[in-house]
């Protein structure tokens, strides 16, 4: 059966990576026989620019009736400090869809090593999930001249449903360990998380897990990541904690993500959409191809095709070829069609 893949290039250097990440999906699709469609529609600044709202009714509606979608990047500074925003549209794109877990896995790249800003990042390999529907961003926000109010709301059924996801993602990995992010001694909220997380995990005995406080971990990412196999948190401290997570590597350009629950699976690189070299052709790709590498593996369990990408980029990022944010000088279309190109074909 022929799936349906929806696209949505964004903003920024958006078009140039989502470019990217579809000729290697090309490519691989020829190989092992995988029939797919793309519906192209707007979103983010792109949108507000057309049609004065980040996500339009008719790409909120192709987003529901797609088996897979895959967003490049968001964000346009001409929109800072204006009323609708283009980052507006992904939240309410995730809230619609019911994506209310968000995964980030990270691994460090042999040839990248020497890029991130800690020397002890030997066997690091890590997921996170990020609670991504609830918490202090869909909460009630009030802003007076001398006086704001954000207010925090989780439900045990919001908690229970991503620590599940968390335990079941443990449950595939082969340390099976998962570490459970809260700030219980002083938050209501994360009191309620912790007793859901000992709840829930009497429901996977086969793994283990432990509590840490946000700021404990924070600093155990730093000092001790190798600790680490599946962490799961809220809204606000795994937005922070997956950012410091990522810097581990170096790089935001070599890190992709996916966001699961009720409706269609969205998959996008974990960085921005930097304006700055929007249109200059040297954009690095690597977030967004190994995006479409985890469409494949969890929208359409085809593990061979994910496979092929993964280890497309290893050689690639072996052979020293690098964009600028990795200390080369390779343009997107080199990172797409050199040595990675003559991989996956």
């Amino acid at each position: 059966m022929t799936k349906k893949i929806v696209t949505l290039s964004g903003d920024g250097i958006g078009p140039e990576i989502i470019n990217a990440g579809l000729q290697v999906l090309s490519a691989v699709a020829e190989k092992i026989g995988f029939d797919y469609e793309l519906d192209a529609k707007d979103f983010g600044g792109a949108a507000i620019d057309k049609f004065g709202v980040p996500l339009p009714d008719e790409t909120l509606e192709a987003a529901r009736n797609a088996d897979a979608i895959l967003h490049a990047a968001i964000g346009d500074p001409k929109f800072d400090g204006a009323e609708i925003r283009p980052e507006q549209g992904l939240l309410k794109i995730r809230k619609e869809l019911g994506l209310f877990a968000n995964v980030r896995p990270l691994k460090i790249y042999e040839p990248l090593k020497h890029l991130s800003p800690i020397k002890n990042v030997e066997n690091v390999d890590f997921v996170t999930i990020r609670e991504l529907t609830g918490g202090v961003y869909f909460g009630e926000h009030t802003l007076e001249a001398d006086k704001a109010r954000d207010i925090n709301d989780y439900t045990r059924i919001e908690i229970e449903r991503v620590v599940r996801f968390a335990f079941e993602t443990a449950q595939k990995r082969p340390r099976k360990q998962v570490t459970s992010v809260d700030k219980q001694n002083v938050l209501a909220t994360s009191k309620l998380w912790r007793k859901t997380v000992d709840e829930v995990a009497k429901d996977y005995p086969d793994v283990t897990y432990e509590h840490q406080l946000v700021d404990s971990c924070a600093m155990l990412l730093i000092t001790n990541p190798q600790k680490f196999d599946v962490i799961v948190t809220e809204n606000l401290f795994g937005d922070i904690l997956t950012d410091e997570a990522s810097s581990l590597a170096g790089t935001l350009g070599c890190s992709a993500s996916s966001s699961h629950g009720a409706g269609t699976a969205f998959y996008e690189p974990i960085h921005g959409s930097a304006p700055d070299i929007a249109g200059k052709g040297i954009a690095n790709p690597v977030s967004m191809i190994l995006s479409v590498a985890m469409m494949l593996r969890e929208s359409f369990e085809l593990e061979n095709g994910a496979v092929l990408i993964e280890r497309a980029v290893e050689k690639t990022l072996a052979d020293g070829i690098f964009t600028q944010d990795l200390g080369g000088s390779a343009t997107t279309d080199e990172m797409d069609k050199g040595d990675f190109g003559a991989v996956v074909k």
